[in-house]
């Protein structure tokens, strides 16, 4: 099976191409805008017919897309997150390949959910901010394009590798400052949210269930349990090994981040706060659907995921 990844680069991407390297029925080609991409486009500004006549040259049988981007004005995320998937859409209905798409979405798609909920795909999808609201918009292209299709609406993803700006790569890093300064009192904010953290391995073998699927529409990729960052900050001081003491402060994290090269001064660290996704306090994802039409769920813990985040921060010290 020939397999076309866009987005090879990105978080997801990596283990997604590990994963489908794996499979020896694979034969995996990579398209993206970096220099370790097999071959060089740019979806957000590369032409449908130049990606049309790729696709007839290449001829896969599936496309996963793992592009676009999660930062930036509400244009530029239109333009890599909407508009890249409106030309990826239009590129393969041109295309005589007939391939099947697998494309990644995000829970930020459905916006602020009640809190103790779990967010089934049928849910009204109500994003609270830009970003949300490009993935949702690229969804709704995916899933009106004719195309054999399937969105993974993907939850929280973690394990390594996880963003220093992500809420759980955040803490990683307060721990790994309050341990180099020697300070023994911890002071973070924004503990309250809870999110459905889920490993990117495990992302990445719910990617390679849907190429072999003949699944559609919109699947759920979470745990389907929704964790409060508390406890994974106790967990991940824990695992670090810290000795001092970790203190919540009250009300919303108001970070100021130094510039790059400047530390932060002792006992005073900036408070890692959930990436501003618009998903309001709670979110957690009803696993049913991955488990029924994919035969996924999740298999690898937050203690594990957590333990290699700090594996990475630690080497950093």
């Amino acid at each position: 099976m020939r397999v076309l990844l866009l987005g090879a680069g990105g978080y997801l991407g990596r283990f997604v191409a590990d994963r489908l390297l794996a499979d020896p029925a694979v034969q995996l080609t990579a398209l993206g805008r970096g220099d370790d991409a097999d071959v060089r486009f740019d979806l957000s500004t590369g032409s449908p017919g130049a990606l049309t006549r790729f696709l007839d040259a290449v001829h896969p049988g599936v496309v996963v897309n793992c592009a676009g981007a999660i930062r930036g004005t509400a244009s530029e995320l239109a333009r890599h997150n909407t508009v890249a998937t409106a030309t990826l859409c239009e590129s393969m209905r041109r295309s005589g390949c007939r391939a099947r798409l697998v494309h990644l979405g995000c829970a930020a798609e459905y916006g602020p959910s009640q809190t103790g909920s779990s967010i089934a795909e049928d849910a009204v999808a109500r994003p609270g901010g830009p970003y949300g609201v490009s993935k949702l918009a690229a969804t709704e292209l995916v899933l009106g394009s004719g195309l054999d299709a399937i969105v993974l609406r993907v939850f929280s993803p973690t394990g390594p590798g996880t963003p220093a700006g992500s809420p759980l790569g955040r803490l990683a890093d307060s721990l790994r400052r309050a341990m180099q300064h020697g300070d023994s009192e911890l002071k973070l904010g924004g503990l309250g949210v809870q999110r459905d953290f889920v490993d990117v391995r495990d992302v990445a073998r719910a990617v390679h269930a849907a190429t072999l699927s003949a699944a559609q529409g919109v699947v759920n990729i979470g745990t389907g349990h929704a964790v409060r960052l508390r406890d994974a900050a106790a967990a991940l001081a824990r695992i670090s090994g810290y000795g001092g003491t970790v203190h919540e402060l009250e009300g919303p994290p108001a970070p100021r981040l130094p510039p790059v090269g400047e530390g932060l001064p002792h006992g005073h660290l900036s408070p890692p706060v959930p990436y501003p996704d618009g998903c309001g306090t709670w979110q957690q994802a009803d696993v049913r659907t991955a488990r029924d039409r994919l035969g996924w769920r999740a298999r690898i813990g937050l203690e594990e995921s957590l333990a290699d985040i700090w594996m990475e921060a630690a080497c950093r010290m």
